[in-house]
């Protein structure tokens, strides 16, 4: 009986001591196949380099950047006016006005929405982007065939105010 205990706490103290060297390796671990500038740190992606080296930024676009804020800027501030007069004055007087409000809030909801980057997700960002300009191309039809082959935009949203 004796000899089944001693084993028994060599047993413990191999395993204990396995656990013990594993828990305490670094947290940053080498890659294979790696450049050794490249450290592996678990549950994060791979970062190049050292917290002390700056950031690399995308190369600069105007359609990217200023131009893109600036027409999105004047759009949501054209949208009051626009939708005030549209409803003002009736859409079916005013066919140029009801096409124009309906293309800026279409534009205006594309612009907001379309946010999955494909740095992040690299498969479903392509895709969510292709269906959402899609999905926007339909629309716009769908309301210029509204627009001239029905009642149009605001009359629909007065007749459903006023039922």
């Amino acid at each position: 009986m004796s000899s089944a205990l001693i084993a028994r706490s060599l047993v413990n103290r191999n395993v204990a001591s396995a656990i013990a060297k594993r828990s305490l390796r670094p947290l940053a671990v080498q890659v294979r196949g790696a450049q050794s500038s490249t450290a592996y740190v678990p549950g994060g992606p791979i970062y190049k380099g050292t917290v002390n080296d700056p950031t690399s930024f995308p190369t600069p676009s105007r359609t990217h950047g200023s131009y893109h804020w600036a027409f999105e800027r004047l759009l949501s501030a054209s949208l009051v006016p626009l939708t005030v007069s549209a409803f003002v004055t009736s859409g079916s007087n005013y066919p140029v006005l009801d096409g124009l409000l309906g293309m800026s809030l279409v534009i205006h909801s594309h612009i907001g929405v379309h946010y999955l980057h494909k740095r992040k997700f690299p498969i479903l960002g392509p895709v969510a982007s292709w269906g959402l300009r899609a999905a926007t191309v339909a629309t716009l039809v769908g309301i210029y065939q509204f627009n001239t082959n029905d009642i149009g935009l605001t009359e629909l949203i007065a007749k459903v105010w006023h039922a």
